[in-house]
């Protein structure tokens, strides 16, 4: 069981960790020379996932923003040639953004710039120590959005955690 104190430290840990991959994900943005700040990047990587062009509006909802912030990095973006405004077929007061063909081959960089952020960052792990991780952070990443109570464990098998790791 852990008490306050190690969940405290985890928490700083977890903050840590945190601060020190935007870090290293910024030089590697920096690195690759396309101006485009790690904000800018999130809404590249968010527009590429999307089937049609979405909408400020969407774009906000997605990233969790308000819509002044979604227009402040369009306009960006839009300046360095990767987006473009496009007017909704259907509704002349909606405005959607589509990557251009300058934006896809940025998304091809900045996917090399955040690989070699990972690696850098995980150089020191082994092989087994990454899927260990990888399997903690998908815990973490899976579980749910709303705190719920803590669940002892309720034999041996539930005793040890992934990888063999004994839970204290």
């Amino acid at each position: 069981m852990s008490t306050p104190d190690a969940d405290g430290l985890l928490a700083e840990q977890l903050l840590r960790l945190t601060r020190r991959v935007h870090r290293i994900q910024k030089r590697h943005l920096e690195r690759s020379g396309l101006g485009i700040t790690p904000a800018q990047s999130r809404l590249l990587r968010v527009l590429a996932q999307y089937g049609a062009p979405p909408s400020m509006a969407d774009l906000a909802r997605r990233l969790e923003v308000v819509p002044r912030a979604v227009t402040t990095l369009v306009d960006g973006l839009e300046g360095g040639g990767s987006v473009r405004r496009v007017p909704d077929p259907g509704n002349r007061r909606v405005i959607r953004i589509e990557v251009t063909e300058h934006g896809r081959l940025a998304l091809k960089e900045l996917r090399r710039a955040r690989r070699g952020a990972a690696e850098e960052i995980l150089a020191a792990l082994s092989t087994r120590q990454r899927e260990v991780l990888g399997g903690l952070l998908s815990a973490l990443l899976d579980g749910p959005d709303e705190p719920s109570a803590p669940v002892a464990p309720s034999g041996p098998a539930e005793q040890t955690a992934v990888a063999g790791v004994p839970r204290t």
